[in-house]
């Protein structure tokens, strides 16, 4: 399986994962199962998906089983907003490890450079944008305080690898200067309608691995404007007719339009022919041409901001 080397430690993170979002917690763990005999090893979750029990359930099952050993796995997990603070990000990732079942995360993200007030896993968790009263929280944790305490996750052996998600070039930076140990891979929404070529090119520059989600862009047509509307990437016809081209289908496009650039992708799927199709995504080539045209229909669309959830949290602006 093609993979990207990380700068720091030399692993091989697979090109092709398979992300949890959205995952439901009653299929989870048959779903990891079936992934991984599919061929999956990179598996992408986090504290805020809710089903990190049960995708541990998947894994540990796979191991019994001789499907896999732990070493063939790459897990990755993310520390949710509400544990930015000094005094959380220890005990959370080893809370999350514990739902896992494992002993360590080969990556651990920093899920948004956005610090919400504390809740306690006890009285709700995940927590969500959300405290226990329906509202939005900020805390004033620097982001460099967050990070300390990440870099000590790595000191202890709790995650080999750290990185950080939907940041963007100026936090990057910031975080440069202060850093004993560099973030390793940037998780972040990629597709052609969202190419975040200069955040690309920026990654490649410092030796960041990047990770697109979100890799189908939207499922159906979306409302611009008054009288602007785009189509699904699915649909797209240039998708469409790349895919007739080359005898794949319009997911393995618009995956290999990302992997053929070196970046990682964590598509899910519960069907067995697309679980295995979206593996095969690196198995041919695009034209140079082809690659141009859907990086021609970027319009910035970004279908995941927390600016719309409260304005305070426009990371993005």
């Amino acid at each position: 399986m093609s993979s990207v080397v990380l700068k720091r430690t030399g692993q091989k993170m697979p090109i092709v994962g398979f992300g949890l979002w959205k995952v439901t917690k009653s299929s989870c763990a048959d779903t990891v199962y079936k992934a991984i005999q599919a061929g999956y090893r990179l598996f992408d979750g986090a504290g805020d998906y809710g089903n990190e029990k049960e995708a541990g359930e998947g894994v540990r099952r796979a191991l019994k089983d001789g499907l896999v050993k732990r070493e063939d796995l790459f897990i990755t997990s993310k520390l949710w907003n509400t544990f930015h603070a000094k005094e959380h990000v220890k005990p959370m990732a080893k809370m999350q490890l514990d739902l896992w079942g494992l002993d360590y995360f080969d990556l651990f993200l920093v899920h948004f450079p956005v610090s919400l007030q504390y809740v306690e896993p006890k009285d709700k968790y995940p927590p969500e944008w959300w405290g226990l009263d329906g509202g939005v929280h900020l805390q004033n944790t620097p982001f460099q305080e967050t990070w300390t305490c990440m870099e000590q996750l790595v000191d202890e052996g709790v995650a080999k690898n750290i990185g950080i998600s939907n940041c963007q070039g100026s936090i990057i930076l910031d975080i440069m200067r202060y850093a004993r140990i560099e973030p390793q891979v940037l998780q972040v929404e990629i597709h052609p309608y969202l190419t975040q070529e200069a955040l690309q090119k920026l990654c490649k520059t410092l030796g960041m691995a990047v990770t697109a989600y979100s890799s189908f862009g939207p499922q159906s047509y979306v409302e611009l404007g008054v009288s602007k509307s785009v189509s699904g990437l699915l649909e797209h016809d240039l998708v469409g007719s790349i895919a007739q081209t080359t005898g794949k289908t319009p997911a393995q496009v618009l995956l290999r339009w990302a992997t053929q650039q070196g970046i990682a992708v964590i598509p899910k799927s519960n069907n067995e022919t697309r679980l295995k199709q979206n593996l095969e995504c690196a198995s041919f080539d695009l034209s140079e041409e082809d690659i141009k045209k859907l990086n021609a229909l970027n319009i910035n669309l970004r279908m995941n901001d927390p600016a719309d959830i409260d304005p305070r949290m426009a990371i993005f602006a």
